[in-house]
């Protein structure tokens, strides 16, 4: 049988080969960016980008601080509230720790050698319905015996994208790094999830990555030679535990084993992901006295 197990496991890698695909993701253009016109094109595997960076401004600066990423609501208006603000809150956090590679992470409102935003230009829904049925498939296929780990590629159809902008700007408010950065969900790669938000959400923290390692290198962080493995601090926010700085708690941390539970089991991020921390309530004013 073990032959036949091993023609069936290539069968559908070439099956996988087929259906494999991503969901086309446009650059887009918004308005959050001083300047446009210095950024060159500088596209990764899975995803095109159009950036600028000042090398040696960037690496002279040691602290930064993140603007609260923007979403506007005529930007894929099927999104609920809620779901808005869990990507935006994705990008966020996604930036927070990768910055914290190189810089100390201050709070919104402390002064920093840089600045930082990050804007939503475009985005898909996911198709829910499509991706819920993709996750039941792959979670049955870990019940089949076929003697090796199968991959399941995901139904192909109705798969979401993100496109994003983001700047750094100085003490001054001059521009000294940005992007313009596109992707879509990839059939291999992208997990399948019952929530129009899902894709969206999974790409946001990719754009966090990124735009993080640009500032953190002072250059592109696509086609780099060799791979770039994970710092502690990272894989430790990666499972929910404290992130380096405290300035990263008001994104809230990564669901961790939740998360990864949920993803294998197709569950919409917003049942595992707790999201932004609340604003702590202002003290209250002191009682007037009377005369």
């Amino acid at each position: 049988m073990r032959p036949l197990r091993s023609a069936g496991y290539v069968g559908l890698l070439a099956v996988a080969g087929v259906m494999a695909g991503c969901a086309a993701a446009p650059l887009v253009q918004g308005v959050g960016l001083s300047s446009y016109d210095t950024m060159v094109p500088s596209d990764g595997v899975l995803t095109k980008s159009r950036l600028a960076v000042n090398k040696d401004a960037v690496l002279a600066a040691r602290t930064v601080r993140i603007v609260p990423t923007s979403f506007p609501s005529h930007i894929a208006p099927k999104l609920t509230s809620q779901q808005r603000m869990l990507v935006a809150n994705s990008v966020n956090r996604g930036l927070c720790v990768s910055l914290s590679d190189r810089f100390k992470v201050v709070p919104p409102d402390e002064a920093a050698d840089l600045t930082v935003q990050a804007h939503v230009t475009q985005a898909t829904e996911t198709d829910e319905v499509v991706a819920g049925i993709s996750a039941a498939a792959s979670f049955g296929m870990n019940f089949v015996d076929l003697g090796v780990p199968v991959p399941t590629p995901r139904i192909p159809i109705g798969m979401g994208n993100l496109s994003m902008e983001a700047a750094a700007t100085d003490a001054s408010g001059r521009q000294q790094a940005s992007m313009l950065w596109a992707r879509g969900a990839n059939a291999i790669f992208s997990s399948p999830r019952a929530s129009k938000a899902s894709d969206a959400y999974e790409l946001a923290d990719a754009f966090g990555e990124d735009f993080g390692a640009l500032l953190v290198k002072g250059e592109s962080p696509f086609g780099a030679s060799g791979i770039d493995l994970p710092s502690a601090q990272k894989i430790n926010s990666a499972m929910g535990l404290p992130p380096k700085y405290a300035a990263c708690e008001r994104y809230g941390r990564y669901p961790g084993l939740a998360g990864v539970v949920g993803g294998q089991l197709g569950l919409p991020p917003e049942w595992t992901d707790k999201g932004a921390k609340p604003a702590a309530p202002a003290a209250p004013a002191a009682a007037a006295t009377a005369p």
